[in-house]
C-alpha cells in the first residue's frame, strides 16, 4: 500500500468517526446539567449498601465492576500488544541474554550526588504513598488506578537521578510481568470466587466490615488492591520498553 492509499484510508476513517463523535454528542445535556437520577441514588445508598466511603470506588469496582474488569484487561492487552511491537529483532540479543545495542550506550545522570540522594528517599515516600491510595480507595479518594500509577512513577526518579541501569534492576525481569498477569487475573478470580458461592458473578460476598475501617467494603478493596498491582507493573514494563527501544536506537547511532 502506497503513502497515498495509506492517508485516504485514515482520512475515510477518521470522517468515520467524526459523523459518530457528532451523533453522540447531539444528545448530550447542557454543561453543567446533570439529568440522570442514576449519580443521587448511589451518593444515597452506596455507604448502606456498601459500607464504603467513597461511592466512586464503590461503582467502579462493584455496581460496575464487570466494565471495570474488561478496562484493565484493555490496558493488559495494550501493553502486552506495545512488548510485541518493541521487542528484540534477531541479532539484537547475545548468547547470554542480553541485549546488544543497550549495552554500547550508557547514559549517565548529570545530577549532584546530594539530588541524587533525595531522590532515593523520595522514591522511598512515592512507594509508600502509592500502597497508601491504593489500598484505600474504599474510604478516600484514589483507588487502584491512581495507586498504581504512582508506583510505577517512582522508578522514575532513580531513572532521572541516576541511569537506566538502575530502572533496569528494578522492572526489566519476570517477576514485574508476572506481577501484571497475576493482578489481572486476581481481578477475574475474585468473580469467579462469587461464582463458586452461588451468587453472580463478582457479587460482593465478603463481608462488608464496619464503615469507615480499611478492611471494610468487601471485594471492592481486594479488587481495588489487584488493580493497582496490574496498573503499577504495566506502566513499569511500557517505559522499560520504550527505555529500552531508546538505547537500541542510540546504541546504533554510536555504532
Amino acid at each position: 500500500m502506497t503513502e497515498r492509499h495509506r492517508l485516504l484510508l485514515f482520512l475515510a476513517g477518521a470522517c468515520g468517526l467524526a459523523v459518530l463523535y457528532l451523533a453522540g454528542i447531539r444528545n448530550l445535556p447542557p454543561w453543567g446539567q446533570y439529568r440522570g437520577p442514576y449519580g443521587d441514588v448511589i451518593a444515597q445508598l452506596a455507604v448502606f449498601q456498601r459500607h464504603a466511603t467513597d461511592t466512586v470506588n464503590a461503582i467502579t469496582y462493584d455496581y460496575r465492576g464487570f466494565d471495570t474488569l474488561g478496562e484493565e484487561f484493555i490496558l493488559f492487552s495494550a501493553v502486552t500488544g506495545v512488548m510485541l511491537l518493541l521487542r528484540p529483532e534477531d541479532g539484537q540479543t547475545s548468547r547470554a541474554g542480553g541485549e546488544k545495542n543497550p549495552a554500547s550506550f550508557r547514559d549517565r545522570a548529570a545530577l549532584s550526588e546530594t539530588v541524587q540522594v533525595l531522590a532515593s528517599g523520595v522514591f522511598g515516600f512515592s512507594v509508600l504513598f502509592g500502597v497508601y491510595i491504593g489500598t484505600h480507595g474504599q474510604l478516600t479518594p484514589g483507588g487502584g488506578f491512581q495507586g498504581g500509577v504512582i508506583i510505577a512513577a517512582a522508578p522514575m526518579l532513580l531513572y532521572i537521578a541516576e541511569n537506566t541501569e538502575a530502572f533496569r534492576r528494578i522492572v526489566s525481569h519476570p517477576v514485574t510481568e508476572a506481577l501484571e498477569a497475576a493482578g489481572a487475573a486476581a481481578y477475574a478470580l475474585i468473580g469467579l470466587a462469587a461464582l463458586a458461592c452461588g451468587a453472580p458473578f463478582l457479587t460482593n460476598v465478603l463481608p462488608l466490615g464496619r464503615t469507615g475501617d480499611v478492611l471494610s467494603s468487601g471485594t471492592i478493596a481486594l479488587i481495588s488492591a489487584c488493580v493497582g498491582v496490574e496498573v503499577a507493573a504495566a506502566f513499569l514494563l511500557l517505559i522499560w520498553e520504550y527505555l529500552r527501544e531508546i538505547l537500541a536506537r542510540a546504541g546504533n547511532a554510536e555504532a
